[in-house]
């Protein structure tokens, strides 16, 4: 039996106490005033306004319209999320699949021509994507928030490399049995595939999930705005003198870290069992 190394496990809690250290903090503030935030600093012991707090900013409509409360904007950053990162696993799968089993000439330059395009980052084709969105009329709406975040070939590289590595043994095989092209998708690699979508999906629905800059540009109806934008918008009031709620703010940025940390959790124990499963 190996020894246990106490080093190398009070290296592991110091560095998780660093890495939680600003969460812990975000999470403190949120319970204090905003006025006394923004007399003494941050604080890492608990206030009296958490449940006040946190019941605002999830209930209380708010924004230039009145309308809108935080429980809003984070079902807007669940439905960018979830949407980019389904739709995102779907095309590549796809894509790949098309790439890898469907013999066409020019298949390799296709797939080179996919893959220069994680050369241009969105803010590179920003502008152009939001031209294309507008002339289509898809401002201010979901798809028009999902739909151009998913020109990326992250995905369908993984897939690819991954589909691959498949034997040909099991193609072979699925023709014999008389198994469609559709049929050997479905039935062998979406099952194969399960780690690989659970690594592809956490990617992308923690990319989407903090999304700023694109949703800032798509959307000026409120109700579709996202819990970033929201957190952005509540730190840029300071009007006279009156003081940003500090509190508010760092309520909406512990909200917006449960999501992706439920994701993680979820699709890591998925991803762990799909790693035992086909190595039996």
């Amino acid at each position: 039996m190996q020894k246990v190394k106490p080093l190398d496990h009070l290296i592991l809690i110091l560095g998780t106490l660093f890495l939680m250290a600003p969460v812990v903090m975000a999470l403190m503030s949120s319970t204090h005033d905003p006025v006394d935030i923004h007399s003494n600093g941050l604080y890492f012991t608990p206030g009296s306004n958490g449940a006040a707090t946190y019941g605002k900013v999830l209930t209380h409509k708010g924004g230039f319209t009145g309308d809108v409360t935080g429980m809003t904007m984070l079902m807007n950053s669940m439905i960018m999320g979830i949407g980019f990162a389904v739709g995102k696993v779907v095309l590549s799968m796809m894509a790949a699949y098309a790439l890898v089993y469907f013999r066409f000439r020019f298949a390799t330059l296709l797939f080179w021509m996919i893959f220069t395009t994680l050369l241009l980052p969105l803010e590179v084709r920003i502008m152009p994507s939001y031209q294309v969105m507008s002339k289509l009329g898809l401002l201010n709406s979901y798809t028009g928030l999902i739909v151009p975040l998913l020109a990326s070939a992250t995905g369908t590289f993984f897939f690819r490399q991954f589909f691959r590595s498949v034997p040909d043994e099991m193609l072979e095989a699925a023709r014999i049995d008389g198994a469609g092209p559709f049929k050997f998708f479905i039935d062998i690699l979406v099952p194969l595939s399960r780690t690989m979508m659970a690594a592809i999906f956490i990617i992308m629905f923690i990319y989407g999930w903090n999304q700023y800059l694109w949703p800032l540009l798509m959307t000026t109806d409120e109700s579709f705005y996202t819990l970033m934008r929201g957190i952005k918008s509540i730190l840029q009031v300071w009007i006279g003198s009156q003081i940003p709620d500090y509190n508010e703010a760092f309520a909406l940025a512990v909200l917006a870290m449960i999501p992706p940390v439920a994701v993680v959790v979820i699709f890591q124990r998925m991803f762990i069992k799909g790693l035992t499963e086909s190595d039996k």
